[in-house]
């Protein structure tokens, strides 16, 4: 895996774009971009300098927490990892459901709200992120973290 670190100018940029989405004011992650736009997020006590060696000599698949994706129209898309990473921040963009079993088994709602990227939640637990279209909410739930039909 080739880590390419997120520079100190576009970390700025990705904190300013996530403040105005979803308010989180602080990223004290080391931020990677891995393949099609996922942004993962370290914070062991490794600096980005032996991080580097170690992907040199060492077969490294994944480094840190998936936190977020860059999408094609330049909104970014909270992971569920991300979602509980950043939650105590989150407070934009936030749709309280009422069907969780629905919404874990990977199922759109139906729901009229602005649209754009949301944080699902029920009763404060951070469900996920979904992107309303205006009429319903489009359910990113990783197929992995779903729960399985009855």
């Amino acid at each position: 895996m080739r880590i390419n670190f997120i520079k100190s100018g576009e970390k700025k940029k990705l904190l300013k774009d996530l403040n105005e989405t979803f308010g989180i004011k602080e990223i004290k992650h080391v931020l990677l971009e891995t393949g099609k736009g996922k942004v993962r997020g370290f914070t062991g006590s490794m600096n980005r300098e032996e991080l580097e060696e170690l992907a040199e000599i060492a077969r490294v698949e994944t480094i840190g927490l998936y936190l977020f994706r860059k999408e094609d129209r330049g909104e970014l898309r909270l992971g569920l990892d991300g979602c509980h990473a950043f939650g105590e921040q989150i407070d934009k963009n936030v749709i309280e459901i009422e069907d969780v079993e629905k919404w874990m088994k990977g199922e759109d709602l139906i729901v009229e709200e602005d649209y754009g990227m949301k944080v699902v939640a029920n009763n404060g637990d951070l469900l996920g992120c979904g992107k309303s279209t205006g009429e319903k909410l489009v359910n990113f739930v990783p197929k992995e973290r779903r729960i399985r039909r009855s």
